[in-house]
């Protein structure tokens, strides 16, 4: 299968921080998830997707391409969606809509115009007037409406009520279906990307902690629970991180294959959300 978004080693330091040889790959046809803590490095990447910095060292490829090869192309291929309005708030959404579909040469004003009524927009009232889920939803219906090959979106779902989180999931789901097209969302809401993300790319101090499967994430951590008399068994195990609460504690584990069954026995084992794995690999462990 064809990545349609290629990183090798791609690094770039902005003052005392600094992205760190990010190497991971999107293929066609999916949604990849990118969590992360604040200041992890997730606007940074995206901006480096986008070309809006240039990275200091590796390669981002888009479509097989860099921007340094054609940028031009690549940008006509992204749909991008910023987690802040970038339109002119003093102009309506359909001067804003005037302005901006001549840059794209797939413009198409019937789909524009679509997603306008589903999201039941003002179109003659000025973005300014608008509250922050309405402009994300104008936001996103320019983003869709050149027919784009990968949609970007920065914290796409912040701020926006569950009804449309999840008419917005569905829409995202129904872009992939045709299966040369991708997905790649960052957010902070882990629960969207528990429903309808393939892969996720989780980044942390401006580092790759994992980019792999879902569903391949899930088969290989686990979450332990027990009394604090066995808190000190769990140390034993594959610990990534864990905390004691007032009734016992909590284990976050890497694998359970080689672990003794009568160790195991003492346990109660679960299956850990995103939240839960993002939440524990930072922590640490502090049993």
């Amino acid at each position: 299968m064809e990545n349609i978004i290629e990183l090798k080693n791609a690094s770039k330091k902005i003052k005392d921080f600094q992205l760190k040889n990010i190497s991971f790959e999107c293929k066609k046809g999916y949604i990849m998830g990118l969590i992360g803590p604040n200041g992890a490095g997730k606007s940074t990447l995206i901006s480096c997707l986008m070309d809006l910095m240039k990275i200091d060292a590796g390669e981002v490829k888009l479509f097989g391409m860099t921007h340094q090869e054609n940028t031009k192309e690549i940008k006509q291929r992204i749909g991008f969606v910023y987690d802040k309005s970038h339109f002119y708030e003093d102009l309506t959404l359909e001067k804003n809509k005037k302005i901006i579909a001549p840059f794209y040469n797939n413009w198409d004003d019937q789909t524009f115009y679509s997603y306008i009524e589903k999201f039941n927009l003002p179109i003659k009232k000025k973005v300014k007037t608008l509250s922050k889920g309405m402009k994300m939803k104008f936001a996103i219906a320019m983003a869709l409406s050149h027919h784009p090959d990968l949609i970007i979106l920065d914290e796409p779902t912040a701020g926006l009520d569950p009804v449309f989180r999840r008419e917005m999931l569905d829409i995202l789901y129904d872009i992939i279906q045709d299966e040369n097209k991708s997905v790649f969302f960052s957010t902070h809401i882990t629960t969207d990307l528990d429903q309808v993300a393939d892969y996720i790319t989780f980044i942390n101090n401006g580092e790759i902690v994992f980019s792999k499967e879902k569903d391949m994430i899930f088969e290989e951590y686990f979450l332990l629970k027990g009394p604090n008399t066995v808190a000190e068994d769990a140390q034993k195990l594959n610990l990534v991180g864990g905390r004691k609460t007032g009734v016992g504690f909590e284990a976050l584990v890497k694998g359970l294959d080689q672990i003794d069954q009568q160790l195991l026995s003492q346990f109660h084992v679960e299956r850990p959300t995103l939240e839960t794995i993002m939440y524990y690999t930072i922590r640490g462990n502090s049993l």
